[in-house]
């Protein structure tokens, strides 16, 4: 039986076989037991004058055990069940003078470097029940939306974004540039969006997401970065620029609301520890809200909806902390909003999430729908508090020859995106999309500082261990 649906239990005597990590034997009398079922461990009492001394030296911290015993009330505070064991045995040996993650504070660099172990600590436990959890919350949203579930190609030869920042994969041998002889045949690459293929199937299922791994070069050793993450993209044909901000907004807000319901114990787990944290802190460096607090935020207020010119005219004339004006200037309008910028817009001047639209085409890319000024596309992107933008989307550009005319402008390979230039020959309507870095939306959720503890494995320049 789970520990999680142990504790479910009325206090009264019955049976129960648990497995499990010992996270602590104290006084040879006290196992305190977790098997990852759940942020809290039980308390398991040994009778040590049934075992032999040599027998309970073998039980430390990390030792795997199965126990045999009787679910009585708890005498102890903090804890309403314990186990009294009749019967316990050894499954895995854990050597105390080796095994690294005992019972006490370890730096999350140090963790990093035990990532394989590390999901044993009550905080990486937390962050990864979360994570599983918020990713089965996405399925279901679009699910109960109707949408479809499309698994988008890891290996593809175009580059959706624009930017360059691609993994080569290849067969040949090293300097041989002869692509025709690869194994595909030509140049490919590790994805960097499932967002084009998602539109060829959004003009024929009307609604569907992708949820998968994309990847991106970018030499980038930064708290924000990965080489390797997990991106939700719905696409959906009929979908206005207002239609895809309103969904992006009821989607955030159900996976926000359905976590903490369900997850409550481990996001309360999460929100003591970064009180924790913060207090480490100089004060002015301090987050204003707690972890739950932020999270409640987003939930309970509705998301303040206006134009990258309006945003531009509020911080170019703002000061925002009176004597240090932005790190990055807002002096021109056209200029790519920062974290510090976004985060501004939502912490101090509304108060509540921000959903910003209609972007300089300059700074976006070539599949965005061009508005009438010739100026502007209607692109969106969602910001929260503490992380800055969370979501970034658009309407697509379903014009043929308005397309075409954005793909010269940005050098963009006409010939190698012939299948998508079709959609915009066969039938084409409006449609729209969004791009939700899952990590991201695990950063948030967990209020963890740095991304690389949000995923099992981090890939990052110079790391692919494990």
């Amino acid at each position: 039986m789970k520990i999680i649906e142990v504790l479910k239990l009325e206090a009264k005597e019955q049976k129960v076989i648990l497995n499990g990590w010992v996270r602590s034997f104290r006084a040879n009398r006290f196992i305190a037991l977790n098997d990852g079922s759940t942020i809290e461990s039980i308390q398991c009492v040994v009778d040590f004058e049934k075992y032999d001394e040599e027998f309970l030296k073998q039980i430390n911290t990390g030792t795997a055990v199965s126990i045999e015993g009787t679910l009585v009330p708890s005498m102890g505070k903090g804890q309403k069940l314990e186990v009294t064991v009749s019967d316990i045995k050894i499954v895995g040996l854990a050597d105390p003078d080796k095994y690294p993650i005992q019972p006490k504070k370890h730096s999350m660099e140090f963790l990093r470097e035990k990532a394989h172990l590390r999901v044993r600590t009550s905080t990486f436990s937390a962050i990864m029940r979360v994570r599983s959890f918020l990713a089965q919350s996405v399925h279901q949203f679009f699910q109960q939306k109707g949408f479809f579930y499309v698994n988008a190609p890891i290996i593809t030869t175009n580059d959706a974004e624009g930017v360059g920042e691609m993994f080569n994969v290849s067969t040949l041998k090293v300097g041989d540039k002869d692509f025709s002889k690869d194994f595909f045949g030509e140049k490919t690459y590790l994805t960097v969006s499932g967002q084009l293929e998602a539109e060829t199937y959004a003009l024929g299922l009307g609604e569907v997401y992708t949820f998968g791994p994309t990847f991106r070069a970018e030499n980038s050793n930064t708290s924000r970065h990965l080489a390797e993450f997990w991106m939700i993209e719905p696409e959906m044909a009929f979908y206005t620029l207002q239609n895809n901000m309103d969904l992006a907004e009821e989607f955030l807000k159900f996976l926000l609301k359905n976590t903490l319901e369900n997850c409550r114990k481990d996001l309360e787990f999460l929100n003591d520890y970064h009180l924790k944290e913060e207090k480490q802190k100089p004060e002015r460096d301090r987050n204003k809200l707690s972890l739950l607090e932020r999270i409640e935020f987003v939930i309970n207020n509705g998301f303040k909806k206006i134009s990258y010119t309006e945003a531009f005219e509020i911080l170019k004339n703002c000061n925002p902390n009176k004597k240090k004006k932005f790190t990055y200037p807002i002096d021109k309008w056209g200029v790519d909003l920062q974290s510090e910028h976004e985060r501004y817009l939502v912490e101090k001047h509304f108060e509540c999430p921000v959903t910003l639209y209609d972007y300089p085409k300059e700074i976006k890319a070539f599949y965005m729908r061009l508005n009438d000024d010739d100026k502007t596309v209607a692109a969106m992107d969602v910001l929260f508090p503490g992380i800055g933008e969370i979501i970034g989307g658009s309407q697509r550009e379903e014009r043929l020859d308005v397309l075409e005319n954005r793909m010269n402008e940005m050098d963009i390979d006409k010939k190698q995106l012939w299948w998508y230039l079709e959609l915009r020959r066969f039938g084409s309507v409006p449609h729209s999309g969004f791009g939700l870095g899952f990590e991201r939306l695990v950063q948030f959720t967990t209020g963890m500082s740095n991304i690389r503890d949000v995923i099992p494995y981090p890939r990052t320049p110079q790391n692919a261990s494990f």
